[in-house]
């Protein structure tokens, strides 16, 4: 259950919603899925890439094993648009593997937030790139 609002509301204007964007990237940021999911419905729905993923804990355990092959994980979202209370954002992360090759992901992906500020749905497409030394 929820105890508090997650300001910034929707509806968004673009100033309101790259606010809340920002809060989000520094959230994934901080690598810690305590304070990712905290900025989600316990019934949310998220699909990054082909995981499809229902409520928080599964978002949880996903973050957990993400972080722990996506080494040195730093993100950056650039928001396209806002419309009441959705974004269309662009989004690139840089990370190594085990192996220590980097890599840079580029995508795409759509927020739908509930009237409280929480992500309800989170879908995400994107593609890996080798970055040849």
């Amino acid at each position: 259950m929820k105890n508090e609002k997650r300001y910034p509301l929707p509806p968004w204007d673009m100033e309101t919603a790259a606010e809340k964007l920002q809060l989000i990237e520094d959230d994934w940021n901080t690598l810690d899925p305590e304070k990712v999911i905290a900025n989600y419905t316990e019934d949310a729905e998220m699909r990054f890439g082909t995981a499809f993923l229902n409520g928080r804990e599964a978002i949880r355990q996903f973050l957990i094993a993400k972080w722990q092959q996506n080494l040195q994980f730093k993100l950056k979202l650039d928001l396209w648009g806002a419309l009441k209370g959705r974004m269309a954002v662009r989004f690139e992360y840089e990370w190594k593997d085990a192996e220590d090759k980097s890599y840079k992901t580029y995508g795409v992906q759509v927020f739908q937030f509930d009237d409280d500020g929480y992500v309800q749905m989170n879908f995400a497409s994107y593609n890996d790139d080798l970055i040849k030394s």
